[in-house]
C-alpha cells in the first residue's frame, strides 16, 4: 500500500485528534519496570522529554509476563517519575484496559474498578489516552462505547482509543458512539512496521473512513529493525528470539540492507529510518517505540526529524514488500 493513495491521505488528513500533537514519536513503556529498573526508567522518560517527546505509552499488565510481577509495574514507575519530576502537563499519559490478569475484559465494572487503579499507579486524576487493549466481545459495540463515554464524560479521560481490534469491531464501536452521540474513539493502537504489514489490507483503509488515527507498536518488530540482528550475530536481549525469528524469512536480508543504504544516506541508524518510514503511512500519527536505556534513546529522537525521499520511501517499501 502506498501512502500516495489520494483518498487514504485525504482521509487522514481529516482524523479527530482530540488530544492534539502527539509528537512524532510515542515513548513505549512496556520495559519500565522489566528491563530497565527505576532508575533507568526516570533516565528514558527525563531525556525524551527533553528532546521534545510528548506522548508515553504503558498499560495495566505491564509487566504481568515477568515472574513475581502482577502487572501495573510500569504504571507505578511512570506514576513515580511524574510525581517527582514535575513534568505532568508536559507529557500526555496513555494507558490500557482488558488485559490485566485481574482486570480481563471491558465489562463496564471491570473498566471503572481498573481505571481508579490505573489513576494511582499513575499519580494521575485523568488519563489522556485510555484504550481498550483488545476486543472483549462478550460486550456489544453499544456497551463498550457507553462505558468509555462514561469516563469521559467524568473527566477521568481525554480521549479513546482501541487497540487490536477487527475492522468489523472498530468500526462497530465507532458507529454506536457517533449514533448515540457518545465520546467516539479517536485512536488506534494495532502492530505495525516494515516486516508487519497485515492491518494495511482491511482495517487502515477503515481506520480512513472513520478519520481514526493510528499510534502503531512494535514499530521496530521487536528490535529487528534496529539492524542490530543479523545472522551469526548473538544479542543479549530479553526479545532476541521474537527478533531474530525474521532473519529465517525470504527477503530479511534484503529488507536489512534497504534500511542500510537510507540510513548511510542520512547519517542516522536504521531504527530511525525504520520509524520515520511508518510515519509516511495513512492515518499513522506517530509510531511507539521503547528504550530501555539512555543508549537507545538517540536512534529513536533522530526519527522526530527524518524525512525520507519519495525514492528511498520506495525503496523501503519494496524491499519490504519482497518478505516472504
Amino acid at each position: 500500500m502506498s501512502d500516495s493513495d489520494p483518498t487514504l491521505t485525504a482521509a487522514a488528513g481529516s482524523s479527530h485528534a482530540p488530544l492534539g500533537d502527539v509528537g512524532p514519536l510515542v515513548l513505549g513503556g512496556n520495559v519500565f519496570g522489566w528491563t530497565a529498573d527505576r532508575e533507568a526508567s526516570f533516565a528514558v522518560l527525563d531525556a525524551f522529554v527533553e528532546a521534545g517527546g510528548r506522548q508515553i505509552d504503558t498499560a495495566d499488565v505491564y509487566s504481568a509476563w515477568v515472574d513475581g510481577h502482577s502487572g501495573g509495574e510500569s504504571e507505578t514507575i511512570i506514576g513515580e517519575w511524574l510525581a517527582t519530576s514535575g513534568h505532568r502537563d508536559a507529557v500526555q499519559i496513555a494507558t490500557k484496559v482488558s488485559k490485566h490478569p485481574g482486570r480481563p475484559g471491558l465489562a463496564r465494572d471491570n473498566v471503572r474498578a481498573a481505571i481508579e487503579e490505573s489513576l494511582t499507579r499513575l499519580q494521575t486524576d485523568v488519563i489522556d489516552l485510555y484504550y481498550a487493549h483488545a476486543d472483549d466481545e462478550s460486550q456489544s459495540p453499544e456497551q463498550i462505547a457507553a462505558t468509555f463515554d462514561e469516563l469521559v464524560t467524568e473527566g477521568k479521560v481525554r480521549a479513546i482509543g482501541l487497540s487490536n481490534f477487527s475492522p468489523e469491531r472498530l468500526r462497530a464501536v465507532v458507529e454506536a458512539a457517533r449514533s448515540e452521540n457518545l465520546v467516539p474513539a479517536a485512536y488506534a493502537q494495532d502492530r505495525w512496521s516494515l516486516v508487519e504489514r497485515s492491518i494495511e489490507g482491511a482495517l487502515v483503509p477503515v481506520l480512513a473512513d472513520l478519520g481514526v488515527m493510528q499510534l502503531p507498536y512494535s514499530a521496530l518488530a521487536s528490535g529487528f529493525l534496529t539492524g542490530k540482528y543479523r545472522d551469526g550475530v548473538d544479542v543479549d536481549s530479553p526479545r532476541a528470539g521474537g527478533a531474530g525469528a525474521y532473519l529465517e524469512r525470504p527477503g530479511a536480508a534484503g529488507l536489512l540492507e534497504a534500511l542500510d543504504g537510507v540510513a548511510r544516506a542520512h547519517d542516522v541508524a536504521p531504527a530511525s529510518v525504520a520509524l520515520a518510514w511508518l510515519r509516511t503511512r495513512p492515518t499513522v500519527g506517530a509510531p511507539i517505540a521503547s528504550a530501555r536505556s539512555t543508549d537507545q534513546l538517540p536512534a529513536l529522537v533522530a526519527s522526530f526529524t527524518l524525512d525520507l525521499s519519495p525514492e528511498q520511501i520506495r525503496e523501503l517499501d519494496d524491499a519490504s514488500d519482497a518478505l516472504g
